[in-house]
């Protein structure tokens, strides 16, 4: 098919007239059977880079997508455009409904899953017997480089995936892979050659301010002023789940004229689904949340974003700031900073991979269990009990376990000089991978004390020139947010009205209602 068809193509499959920048090229390489790595701006149209060639070509496109509520939402949206051959298999599925799903596997175009249901040994094998995968997704690919080093290692089994699949055509996309990233996930999806289409990934409509401030009270202070002055919709930045609920319910006391509550990942799944899904659909104003929410939503007006914590690295805050503005219009970025801020994520990145008594307690508990017990490992839930250590601890080791030949499936495989050697090389893993986080969090922190233009520090490090702002730069050049306007009656609703509204839309039975915090979730 030629390019210049894809136009009229677009239009009559998706309602659009014109592509945005790369799409029309990462698509065009996709149909002509290339493996392609895209990396293109937050909120720029990845998903529509495997969407319109799903349209075109002959068999199932897999995408493989790190989170359950984006899966979900890229569902519902493909079929409110009136798509239907398209399913997610997650575990809010329950038994029947998996059954079903299986039942018709193959009259799916579009099929999303979790790298871990992926190795599925029931999932897996159903795929290889019915369905012909043409094209295989990752979306989010930083997460191969990002997680599957660590806790879930599961992407790093997408290699071997990919050849019991017949080795379909494969199409990778992020918006934040610096080269290294790059080159880390072509080189773990066994597709060194593939075809780049990299594209800046700075957003010209966005200006960043950064705000050093004495103590949470103040950041919270702050807050209050400006959604008072600015009361647009709103992601706020938390590194704890206490955080968010104790802000939330500060800020909704006070700001009664605006529509606020929490997200985190220790919350119901259900409960979860339900506040994306009244954010999406403009019936919160103000969400304070964890890291746990936010990849992949597509929500259009979004127009402020702040941090009242910092996230791990450069890479996961320009993520986080792309949730803003991806209408195009003006939309700010606001970080606040205060002395001790950077002691939060250190923590988190120490605490992320076991240590080394952990690592030395784990093989030594292996070695006297496989003598005593058989030679074999329990299931996952088990020997997490027996070790007394976190499912995220063990799901590192026993990958780590199996590379260097010390488990197989469930075999313990004694040999001493590999055990000793194996030990030797996890601890310095470890010890690198560590080290890497450090020094991406200093790079994040030596940002925030910029005195020159914060656009071009924060970009520079992933690519050679920068777009020219569409209206303010940065505080360092031309914001200030007394200099923001925005109109206040297209934003202020009757709060008075929202619940009920909320039942009225029934966008899942009753609304999330918010307590004090502390609450048990």
């Amino acid at each position: 098919m030629k390019p210049q068809t894809y136009e009229s193509l677009l239009e009559q499959h998706f309602g659009y007239s014109t592509f945005r920048e790369g799409q029309k090229e990462i698509i065009h390489d996709v149909l002509d059977g290339n493996d392609v790595l895209g990396i293109l701006p937050t909120g720029t149209g990845k998903s529509l880079c495997y969407q319109f060639p799903a349209v075109l070509m002959e068999g199932t496109v897999l995408i493989i997508s790190p989170l359950i509520s984006l899966m979900i939402d890229q569902v519902k949206q493909l079929k409110q455009q009136g798509y239907k051959k398209v399913t997610a298999i997650n575990s809010f599925l329950n038994v029947e409904q998996k059954r079903e799903i299986f039942r018709n596997l193959d009259s799916y175009k579009l099929i999303y899953c979790s790298p871990e249901m992926l190795q599925n040994p029931q999932f897996l094998g159903e795929l290889s017997n019915k369905v012909n995968v043409s094209l295989f997704v990752v979306d989010e690919a930083h997460c191969i480089s990002q997680w599957g080093h660590e806790f879930r290692p599961d992407y790093l089994k997408l290699d071997d995936t990919l050849q019991q699949l017949g080795n379909p055509t494969l199409l990778a996309l992020s918006a934040t892979a610096p080269k290294n990233v790059q080159d880390d996930i072509m080189e773990q999806l066994g597709r060194t050659h593939m075809k780049k289409h990299i594209y800046p990934m700075d957003r010209e409509n966005i200006a960043f301010s950064v705000e050093h401030v004495s103590h949470m009270s103040e950041k919270i202070e702050r807050m209050k002023e400006i959604l008072t002055s600015h009361p647009v919709p709103t992601m706020v930045y938390f590194s704890s789940r206490q955080w968010s609920e104790k802000a939330a319910y500060e800020l909704s006391q006070s700001l009664q004229h605006l529509r606020i509550a929490f997200y985190h990942g220790g919350m119901d799944q259900e409960d979860r689904l339900l506040i994306q899904q009244q954010f999406m659909n403009d019936q919160l104003d103000v969400i304070c949340c964890t890291s746990a929410f936010g990849m992949g939503v597509n929500k259009s007006n979004i127009r402020l974003v702040i941090h009242a914590h910092l996230p791990s690295q450069l890479e996961s805050f320009i993520q986080e700031v792309g949730r803003a503005g991806r209408d195009g219009k003006q939309s700010v970025s606001l970080t606040f900073y205060s002395p001790g801020d950077s002691e939060i994520p250190k923590a988190f990145i120490e605490g992320e991979l076991p240590n080394e008594e952990i690592l030395h307690s784990t093989i030594t508990f292996l070695y006297q269990w496989g003598h005593l017990k058989g030679n074999h490992v329990k299931s996952d839930e088990e020997m997490e009990s027996m070790l007394e250590i976190g499912e995220i601890h063990w799901r590192f080791l026993r990958y780590q376990f199996e590379k260097h030949g010390m488990i197989e499936q469930t075999n313990i495989i004694y040999d001493k000089n590999r055990w000793k050697h194996a030990y030797e090389e996890i601890k310095r893993f470890i010890q690198e991978r560590t080290n890497i986080k450090h020094r991406k969090l200093d790079e994040l922190v030596h940002w925030l004390h910029q005195e020159d233009c914060l656009r071009k520090s924060l970009y520079q490090p992933f690519q050679h020139s920068l777009k020219s702002p569409t209206g303010f730069c940065c505080d360092r050049c031309d914001f200030q947010f007394n200099r923001w306007e925005v109109d206040k009656r297209q934003y202020v609703k009757q709060v008075s009205s929202w619940m009920e509204e909320l039942k009225q839309i029934c966008l899942q039975g009753e609304p999330y209602e918010m307590d004090k915090p502390g609450r048990t979730n």
